[in-house]
Parts: structure tokens; sequence; C-alpha cells
């Protein structure tokens, strides 16, 4: 290995470690946030990625959390420690490795020599390796043994107070008023019995074999809508309404055959909010044996189904957004081909009379193709954008204008604006785009008629609601657009963001409409939120960073004038992995007057900058196989030769426009035309590069 490959080689891996250590870094800090205790290790056992909670729970020193530390080690701090109790620290280290290298799912609980009680849940991935859950749930067994130790005092209770009450009744059958003091007396032993219940952080009723309830405290009266008082009496149907009543019958059923059941369900409250709830029903056995009711234990997990649905979601987006990038990559491969080699025939027989006929026609879907591609990545976020200040009510009253040319006349438009002088940094083109599309939905969801509402706000996000846009806390400018339409349901919500997804019949919509949004506000540091119900209408929110007002006189940068450039007998190195791709643009370089040679990977291409000096430009792809790509192979030419000029290719940006180190590296997207690759190589000359 020469010494500049050997300089290269380790600048890769400087590069790849600083790449990883990133990488390592935001993964860290995103599973420290997590409330419960996770690792993961490797199908060799070692360690890939564990959070603070997890140290915390088992107390282990914070050098153990090295990634690549065996999970022997873990083990071997444990056992050293007697955290297993006593018996043979080598067996019991052993014996637990033995089992993780099985990497098959389990369950358990475990209590710690201080008393804290631990679920753990490991779950094999799947290319070996496992992911375990660790939960502190000593205070929830608390609460549980807590609410069993209220029931049990309360029966005890019960059956003391029974049985002096007959007594008391059988000795005074004639002082009545001894009778009324011992009502008295019980009627305050139930009113402080109720205090106490109410007090717990839990949902408890009782119901008997008949379906009733006869008990309920506040928490769980308040649940459904009730009082403690006006519950009793009812029938389980009555007080827990249709909904919920369907999910829950065959566990009511189950427990009033004597068996301990667990379930979770959803309901929506009055304000169209869901909300989730696990419960436990305990059967009530009587003396002689027989089920006489059950208790109820319910706990309000609301938070927890939201906190994992909006992960579900993130991590669902995020891949979508990965493959579609993907395929606008190797599409724009496949149109770079096709176009260029139909402007080639076109340029060939450019008197011919099927040119109009079939070329030109190709020509155009073709183009009109690279516009489908373009809202695929705006999708993935890889389109790139030239944000800038916007003036918020401004460009809202500019596009109400324009919608209003767009509906009919059973269609009224309404613009509000909350906080005036609210200023964005975005994409102006794509946000009156976005604005255009929301609005066309709008309208094709009120068929009958009704009111479009397009409001601007400015938003303060806290904890949740900025978790769930994965957005930091702080101000945000929102445009809200919203209908009195059809809304829709779960499971459309759920799929709204996704390509290619439409509601609309075939031909009506291509299903990229929101899905551009979502990309480009995503991409312009934002989130996006929607609420809807059927034949209620839906709310469609942008949510924007908000810009300080001296950007918006923010020096614009300086066109570049376009100069002349001789590329008559030059000689340009091509770089591309597609032999098709390079046949094609080596004919528009040829029909420049320059001489071309071509090499298939970014290492080739390195090779002939270092040992070919006659070489006067080089024109690479951005992603191709191996080690180097084309953002590497500029960035070994602007080293090795500073005077040579690089202009990079590629079916999609991937943050080449973002602030990467190559942000002054021309780039021509896929497909190009010849005027376009002409235009690319004269930005050079325009920049002092010849």
């Amino acid at each position: 290995m020469t010494t500049g490959q050997a300089s290269r080689a380790a600048g890769t891996r400087s590069r790849k470690g600083v790449s990883d250590r990133r990488y390592r870094e935001m993964m860290t800090a995103g599973l420290d946030l997590l409330d419960q205790g996770v690792t993961v290790f490797d199908r060799d056992l070692r360690l890939i990625a564990c959070n603070k909670t997890f140290l915390r729970l088992l107390d282990f020193p914070e050098h153990l959390a090295e990634p690549g530390v065996p999970f022997e080690a873990f083990i071997r701090h444990n056992a050293d420690r007697g955290e297993y109790g006593p018996g043979d620290p080598d067996e019991q280290v052993a014996e637990r490795v033995a089992a993780a290298r099985a990497f098959t799912p389990h369950e358990t609980s475990r209590q710690r020599p201080n008393g804290t009680l631990l679920s753990i849940r490991g779950v094999p991935l799947p290319h070996d390796g496992f992911i375990a859950l660790y939960s502190d749930i000593t205070e929830a067994e608390s609460q549980r043994e807590q609410i069993r130790r209220h029931q049990a005092e309360l029966e005890s209770h019960i059956q003391r107070r029974t049985a002096e009450l007959v007594a008391a009744n059988a000795e005074l059958t004639a002082a009545i008023e001894e009778n009324r003091k011992i009502t008295a007396a019980l009627r305050f032993s139930e009113a402080r019995l109720r205090q106490i219940t109410d007090t717990i952080p839990a949902h408890i009723a009782y119901f008997d074999n008949t379906w009733t309830f006869r008990y309920a405290n506040r928490r769980y009266a308040e649940w459904f809508g009730w009082s403690s008082e006006t519950m009793v009496d009812r029938t389980i149907r009555e007080v827990i309404g249709e909904q919920v009543f369907e999910t829950v019958t065959a566990a009511v059923a189950r427990a009033l055959d004597g068996e301990e059941i667990t379930y979770e369900y959803s309901l929506t409250d009055q304000t169209g909010t869901t909300r989730y709830a696990r419960s436990t029903l305990v059967p009530d056995i009587g003396p002689d044996g027989n089920v006489i009711g059950g208790f109820v234990h319910a706990v309000d997990i609301t938070e927890q189904r939201r906190t994992q649905s909006a992960l579900a979601q993130a991590q669902k987006m995020e891949a979508i957004g990965q493959l579609t990038g993907g395929l606008a990559h190797d599409f724009n491969n496949m149109l770079t081909i096709v176009m260029g080699n139909l402007a080639a025939l076109r340029e060939a027989v450019p008197d011919n009379p099927i040119l109009a006929e079939y070329v030109e026609p190709a020509l155009d879907a073709a183009e009109h193709s690279t516009e489908l591609i373009k809202r695929l990545l705006a999708f993935s976020r890889q389109q790139p954008i030239e944000p800038r200040a916007i003036e918020v009510d401004e460009l809202v009253h500019g596009m109400a204008r324009l919608i209003r040319r767009s509906m009919p006349g059973n269609i009224s438009i309404v613009t509000s604006s909350k906080a005036p002088d609210l200023t964005v940094m975005a994409d102006p083109h794509q946000l009156e785009s976005a604005l255009l599309n929301l609005a066309l939905n709008a309208r094709d969801a009120m068929p009958n008629g009704g009111e479009l509402r397009i409001e601007s706000s400015l938003e303060v996000l806290e904890g949740g609601p900025a978790a769930d846009l994965e957005l930091q806390p702080g101000p945000y400018a929102q445009i809200a657009v919203s209908d009195n339409g059809i809304g829709m349901d779960g499971a459309t919500l759920a799929r709204v963001f996704e390509p290619f997804f439409t509601t609309k019949k075939f031909g009506m919509g291509s299903g990229l409409g929101m899905a551009m949004v979502y990309g480009f506000i995503k991409q312009s540091g934002g989130g996006v939120r929607i609420r809807s119900r059927q034949a209620v209408g839906t709310t469609v929110a942008l949510v924007l960073p908000c810009a300080g007002k001296m950007s918006l006189h923010a020096t614009q940068p300086d066109i570049a004038t376009p100069i002349d450039l001789d590329l008559h007998g030059r000689l340009v190195l091509l770089v591309d992995d597609d032999a098709q791709v390079r046949k094609v643009v080596r004919k528009q370089l040829a029909s420049l007057g320059c001489t071309v040679l071509e090499a298939e990977s970014g290492q080739e291409g390195a090779d002939m900058v270092e040992n070919i000096p006659a070489i006067s430009l080089v024109l690479s792809d951005v992603v191709m196989p191996g080690t180097m790509d084309g953002r590497a192979l500029a960035r070994f030419a602007r080293r090795f030769r500073p005077e040579l000029p690089v202009v990079l290719m590629s079916g999609y940006a991937d943050g080449l426009r973002t602030g990467s180190a190559d942000s002054g590296t021309p780039l021509l997207d896929k497909p190009f035309t010849q005027e376009k690759l002409v235009e690319a190589l004269t930005t050079l000359a325009a920049r002092g590069v010849s």
C-alpha cells in the first residue's frame, strides 16, 4: 500500500469512527429518555447499547456501559456482589451466560437485595443477539398488595360489623334510640372506608353476579362520566357504554366463572379523545364456594400507549423514507438513460417525422416522471429546498386568494390570525404547495359544501406535545387548515402520510400529496399534527420553527453570471458504477468536444486522478458501491489536486445541499439534459475554476 493509499484508508476509518461515535451518542441520548432500562447485545453477547436507567436500576458502574463489554461481565459483577444469593459464583455465571446464548424470548421478575422488584423481558433480534427491557415494578406491586389488603380489611370489617349488629339487635330489640346510634356509627365507618378507596390512585369497583355495580370509587366512576352514587345499582352495560361493553363482556363472564383475568380496552370520551386502561377482575367467592361478584382494579395507561404509538409511527415513517430515497436513486438512473438516449435520437435524426409521434411524447413522459420522483424525495426529506424568512400572515392571505378560485361556491374560506408578525424559515414555494394541497383535500372532503378555515397562531410546545412531533420544546408557528367535511376513521389516519396511499377513486389522486407535505415540513425542522372525526371534519396543522425578524433582510446569495466555457479537447474523467449511465453521459461530453476517460468506482477514479495529470475535469456519481463514493472522491481530488474541478451527479441530494462538507461542489440532479450539464460546468467557470 502506498503512503497516499494508507493516508486515505486512515482518513476513511477516522471519518467512519466519527460517524459511528455520533450515531452511538444519538442512540444513547434517545435511550436515556426512556423510563425503562434497555440493553442490546449482539450475537457474541457483547454490549451494543444500554441506557442510564438500566445502570441505575441494577446499580452497575458506568465503565460497564462501554460498547463491546461482554454479557458475562455484567453477570460476573452481580454474582460477585451476591445478587443471585448463596452459591458458587462461577456456576451462577456459567448458567446465566448459557441461557442467554439460547436467544429465546423470556419474561421474569427478580427482587434485588435492596428490595427493588424488577420485571425483565428479553426478546431476540433478527440477526441473533437480543434486547432486554428492565422495569421497576416495586411500587406497582406494592399498590396491588395494598389494594388486596384494603379489600381484605373491608371484607373483614363488614363481617365484624355485621356480627356486631346482629348481636346488638338480638340484645336491644326494644332500644330504638340505641339502634339509631349504631346505624350512625355504621354510616360513619362506611364514609371513612369510601374516603380511603377514593384516595387510592386506582380505579376500583365491585359488581355482583347479576352484572350490576354495587360499589365504585370516585376515580372509577369519573372515568365513565358518572359519580359514585349514581353508578350504584346500575348494570355494567349502562355504566360503561356499548362500545366498551362489547370489549369486556368475555372477561366479565370469565371472572364470574371464578377466573382472575387482566385485559386492556379503550374508550372515547366526550371531547373525542381516546383513552386506554388496563383492568384486573378478581372473583368474589362466597362461603359456599360460589362466585357472588367481582372486584375491579384498573389503571389509566393512555400516556404509555401514546408514547408507544409515537415511537412506532416514527420508526415506520423513517423506514418508508429510506425506501423511497433508494427507489428515487435507481429510478433517476434509469430516467437518465432513457432521456439521454431519446435526446440523442432526436439530435441524430432531427428532420424525421416520427420524432413528433414517438420520441417527443416519450421525452415528455420521462420529464413528468421526474416530478413524481421529486415528490418521493420530498417525503423522504432528500429533495433540495431553498428556505428563507416568510411572513406567515402575508403568505396565508395570498394563498387564500388563490385557493378561492379553486373552490366551488358552496364552500366558504375563512382566514384567522391569533399572532400577527409571525415569521418562519422555510421554502416559500414548497409551503404554498403544501397549503394548496391541504386545501384541495379539504375541498374533496366537503362534496356538499362547508367551511374551509386557515388559521395561524403561535404555539409553545412542551413535554408530550413536543415529543410527539420529535421537536425541541419552545415556540413554534402553526398554520392549521380545517374543514367540516366527512372526516377520517382511525385506519385512514394511521396511513395518511404514507406514499401512494389515497382514499380517492382510481385516477383522481397519486397518493403523494400528504406524503410530500409531511416530508417538506419535517425537512424544514417542523412537524405535522392531524385531528379528524368522521362526520365532524379534519384539521391538519403545520408546525414550523419561528424565525427572527432580522432574517427577513438576510442577504440573498449572489447568482453567478453565465460564462462561456470552452471544453474542446479537455480530458474528462467520468465516474459511475452504471455502464449505461456512463454511455449516455459520455456521448453528451463527446458532443461538447471532450475526450472521456471512464471509471466504474470511486477507488478506480481516485487512482486515475493520482496517476493521470492530463485529467482537467471530474464528473462523478454520488452513490456508488465500495468504500469511496462520489463525495469521498471529491474530497480526495480537492486534497490531491486543489485546482481540479469536480462536478457531482446524483439521483437524490442525500444531504449534499444541507451543509455537508461538499456543499461547495456543483451537483447535477439526475436525470439531466446536455443543457443542464453545460450549465453545471459553466457554474465552475463562474466560480473561477477553469
